[in-house]
Formats: structure tokens, C-alpha cells, sequence
């Protein structure tokens, strides 16, 4: 077994996992809020909960993990410019999840629990979700753009 290849396609299946998550769940909740319905508002709130925890999170860990190990077992230098660009958008788009992200998001949630069929969507939850769709762009864009640095590896 060729276990470079096997961390490796470990690491793809894992970003495959992280931002296939995030730009799906960035698109569905943008198609929730345009329906300006409550309860598919709500729904959809707690579906990205529920996705980040297993998709997001999940692809985090599978692609810090292949990715460290293969650096490491075949003495790959963190400092390596593809390896270090990586790291530092990876890095960043993390930073965001979670210094805005995932304090916005809980917001959001906390909201939404409270809508039923009738409610009147208050502007607490467009103010916040404004924020959510600002800094989920960045997050999203961070990680997308590591990924000619970590295919190509040229700098």
C-alpha cells in the first residue's frame, strides 16, 4: 500500500467534503432567505447547523489530518510555498468561522427557533444574516483559492 497516495486521496476526499459543504450550504440558504418563508428559513438554519458539525467539520479534520501526516511522514516542509499558502488561506478561512461565522450562525439559529408559519421575520435576523452572507463569501473564497497552490504547487 502506498500510503502518500492514500493520505492523499484521504485529503482530496476531505476537501471535497469541506467545500462541496460550504458552497452548497451557502447556496441553499441563500434560496431559504429568498423564499422569505419562516418555517423554509428555519429549516434550512438548522440544516446548516446540523452540516457544518458533520460535512464542514468532518472535511476539516480529514483534510488537517492526511494533509499534516503526508507532510510529515515524507518530510515535506511546512514552509514549502504550496504547502505554506495552503495552510495560511486554509488558516484564515478558519479564523473567520470562527471569530464570525459560527457566533452569527448561532444567532441566526437562536432566531429562527422561534419562527412558526405567521412570523414576521425580525431585521435582527437580515442584519446578522448580511454578515453571514459577507464573511461565508470570504470563508468560501479562502479555501478555494488554496487549491491551485496545493494542485500545482508552484509559487
Amino acid at each position: 500500500m502506498d500510503i502518500y497516495m492514500t493520505l492523499k486521496t484521504l485529503h482530496v476526499v476531505g476537501v471535497v467534503l469541506f467545500i462541496g459543504n460550504i458552497i452548497v450550504t451557502g447556496w441553499w440558504k441563500m434560496a431559504a432567505d429568498l423564499s422569505r418563508n419562516p418555517v423554509v428559513i428555519a429549516f434550512a438554519q438548522r440544516q446548516v447547523t446540523i452540516t457544518d458539525w458533520v460535512f464542514t467539520l468532518g472535511g476539516v479534520t480529514i483534510v488537517s489530518v492526511a494533509g499534516a501526516g503526508n507532510a510529515l511522514i515524507h518530510d515535506i516542509a511546512f514552509t514549502t510555498p504550496w504547502v505554506l499558502w495552503g495552510l495560511v488561506l486554509f488558516i484564515a478561512s478558519g479564523v473567520v468561522w470562527v471569530a464570525v461565522l459560527i457566533p452569527v450562525q448561532s444567532k441566526l439559529t437562536a432566531i429562527t427557533r422561534t419562527f412558526t408559519a405567521d412570523s414576521e421575520i425580525p431585521v435582527a435576523y437580515w442584519r446578522l444574516e448580511k454578515l453571514w452572507i459577507i464573511f461565508g463569501t470570504i470563508a468560501t473564497l479562502l479555501p478555494l483559492a488554496a487549491i491551485p497552490f496545493m494542485v500545482f504547487k508552484a509559487v
